[in-house]
Formats: C-alpha cells, sequence, structure tokens
C-alpha cells in the first residue's frame, strides 16, 4: 500500500502569477491548478514535482500575515527537492534567473547538491540526498540522542 503525501508547502509571493510562471520554467514544476484571485491576483496555485505538491498564492495583508523574503527583510525557512539529475536542474534553473547562492558540491553524506533564490527570494535547496521516509523495518525512528549528521546539510 503506498503511504498518502501528507506534507504540502506554501509560499506567498507579491507577485504569484509571475512566480506561477517562473517555477515552472526554472525549476521545472508540472502547472497543476490555478486558482484566479482578484486584481490580478492568485487565491491559490499549485505546482507538482514528482510526487509532491508546492501550493503557492498572493501575499496579502490577511490572518495569516505571511510576507515575501523581500517584505519580511529576510528568509526564515527553505525548501529542499530532491532531484535525479541535478547538474541539469541547477544549468535550467540558473539560465531562468535563479541566484544561485550555493554552487553544486558534494557532501559528506553523499548527496550532489546547490541552494538558489527564487525571483522573490524564498530559499531553495536541490540535491540528490533523498531523507528516508519510514519505510523501514523499525519504522524509520532514529534516536534523537545518537547525534547522526545524516541530512544536516539542507538545514544548514
Amino acid at each position: 500500500m503506498q503511504e498518502t503525501t501528507r506534507f504540502f508547502p506554501f509560499l506567498r509571493y507579491e507577485d504569484a502569477p509571475a512566480a506561477f510562471e517562473w517555477l515552472h520554467r526554472a525549476f521545472g514544476f508540472e502547472k497543476q491548478m490555478l486558482v484566479p484571485g482578484p486584481r490580478g491576483t492568485i487565491a491559490h496555485a499549485q505546482l507538482r514535482y514528482g510526487a509532491s505538491v508546492l501550493m503557492i498564492g498572493t501575499a496579502e495583508d490577511d490572518f495569516m500575515n505571511m510576507k515575501s523574503p523581500k517584505a519580511a527583510g529576510g528568509v526564515t525557512q527553505g525548501i529542499y527537492v530532491h532531484v535525479d539529475d541535478i547538474e541539469a536542474h541547477h544549468d535550467r534553473a540558473r539560465a531562468a534567473g535563479a541566484e544561485i547562492i550555493m554552487a553544486l558540491e558534494d557532501t559528506e553524506y553523499g548527496s550532489r547538491e546547490y541552494a538558489a533564490r527564487d525571483l522573490e527570494g524564498h530559499l531553495w535547496s536541490f540535491g540528490t540526498y533523498g531523507p528516508e521516509t519510514g519505510d523501514s523495518a523499525d519504522g524509520g525512528r532514529v534516536d534523537a540522542g545518537a547525534g547522526s549528521s545524516a541530512g544536516e546539510g539542507a538545514a544548514r
């Protein structure tokens, strides 16, 4: 039985329609759904990458109070995406204007990865590292006191 995907990150953009197109062009995300909002905004949009879905919308003064990195004066989180052909992905992102903030590198935990900012400054890391998802015999449990460094690169 295949496990249901349960994490769906969502981001807000000042110009969500431009971000929707740019994320498709730069990062290869597949356009899945777009719900227009008032005045040329996006109320809700979805982009797929493999079995994962990213949700985006226009940044507005509302109950969530979400800001773009530019409006917030910095980034408070990032998204890591596992990709198969990291070199091609890197080249595509760079050609589309992504700000590469960490060049392609090999890590001590066996990944090859890079980090970039999108057109509004959101932080993205892409690499060949694929975190364990609990499919192992022990259910993927990790001893929190074990001090394992696996995966720390994505959270640097």
